[in-house]
């Protein structure tokens, strides 16, 4: 995937990761970053410090007829979308105490989210011989996010629907990744660090937690090769081994883990 003249929309893009993602889009020479938030001013903000080439709209990605819209409307304003980067997330810091309310909000913008991209980009890309498909999914899709139940569900079914994406459009030029780093500084490690949430500081004590801007360049390498998993974080890859080949000793290194931040 060479950036070069592509036509790119990033949700979740007004900060964080997304923000670096549309930065770093840019500056490999995308002709077209869509800025797409919830927050208007932030996206609006974000696309200033970028440039010409940038676009921001406010987008809720949980209302589908919103996302459907923005697709019509970038391949109206562009002619087609090259790459599109489901990349917004939301957290709860809770177990199975979180109410309803939390545990919707989460499947909604973690997993259903990227059925509605999926759903509104797919014809034009299919009908335009191929396309790639960017989803966050967080180290916690192939892992555990420990202290957030909902998170951890959601991740899951987030890298499950981008690898059957995959596999079920590859022969048709859909290519598609999963973005999977683990401790990013972004407000929402911050916060749950401030917070003394477990799960913020079993990351923080587990390997190196990266810039936004880190995990976009990991994310630019893993585009020019295509890979499925691109992980910012190497050492996932052997803890998801370790996780496959011994389930009880990965779950007891954890509770060892957990136990030793909470005594």
């Amino acid at each position: 995937m060479n950036l070069t003249d592509r036509i790119v929309v990033v949700t979740g893009a007004a900060g964080g990761i997304g923000a670096a993602l549309s930065r770093r889009f840019a500056a490999e020479g995308a002709a077209a970053v869509v800025v797409a938030d919830l927050n208007a001013d932030a996206a609006d903000a974000v696309a200033e410090g970028i440039g010409p080439v940038a676009h921001p709209i406010a987008l809720d990605v949980t209302d589908e007829q919103q996302v459907r819209d923005l697709v019509a409307d970038t391949e109206e304003r562009y002619g087609r979308i090259d790459l599109f980067c489901a990349n917004a997330g939301v957290t709860t810091g809770g177990g199975v105490e979180v109410d309803d309310a939390g545990w919707d909000r989460a499947w909604r913008v973690n997993v259903l989210a990227h059925v509605y991209s999926a759903r509104a980009v797919l014809p034009g890309m299919l009908a335009g011989g191929g396309g790639y498909l960017l989803h966050t999914c967080s180290a916690a899709g192939v892992l555990t996010a420990v202290g957030d139940a909902a998170y951890t569900a959601t991740k899951h079914a987030s890298v499950g629907f981008a690898e059957w994406l995959a596999i079920t459009y590859r022969d048709r030029g859909i290519r598609v990744s999963a973005l999977c780093p683990q401790g990013v500084d972004t407000p929402m490690l911050a916060d749950g660090i401030v917070e003394g949430h477990l799960g913020a500081r079993v990351i923080a004590a587990s390997g190196a937690v990266l810039t936004p801007d880190q995990v976009a360049e990991a994310a630019i390498a893993g585009l020019a090769e295509e890979r499925f998993l691109i992980l910012p974080h190497p050492e996932v890859a052997d803890y998801a081994r370790r996780r496959a080949e011994d389930p009880d000793g990965w779950q007891a290194g954890m509770r060892k883990l957990i136990r030793r931040l909470t005594t």
